[in-house]
């Protein structure tokens, strides 16, 4: 018997829209941000949207498709 691996939703992602491609692209508009302006609430400001779209791509996105069950019958179409 094979141990089957967990399926993935950033198998089905292409290469800009993967965690470390998020991080990055965040954590640099948020650094760009204070470094350009160096104004706190200007950084703060920039910084909620994006902290706010960070963190649903990055933990509540691959909870909901995993628990929708599309990427089992995505798997299972592949397979053939």
């Amino acid at each position: 018997m094979s141990e089957q691996k967990p399926i993935s939703p950033w198998s089905y992602k292409p290469w800009w829209c993967q965690p470390w491609s998020i991080l990055l692209t965040g954590i640099t508009l948020i650094s760009g941000s204070w470094i350009i302006f160096k104004i706190i609430w200007l950084t703060v400001l920039v910084s909620v949207p994006i902290l706010t779209w960070m963190g649903f791509f990055l933990l509540m996105w691959p909870k909901l498709m995993i628990r929708s069950g599309v990427l089992e019958s995505l798997h299972s179409t592949e397979e053939l």
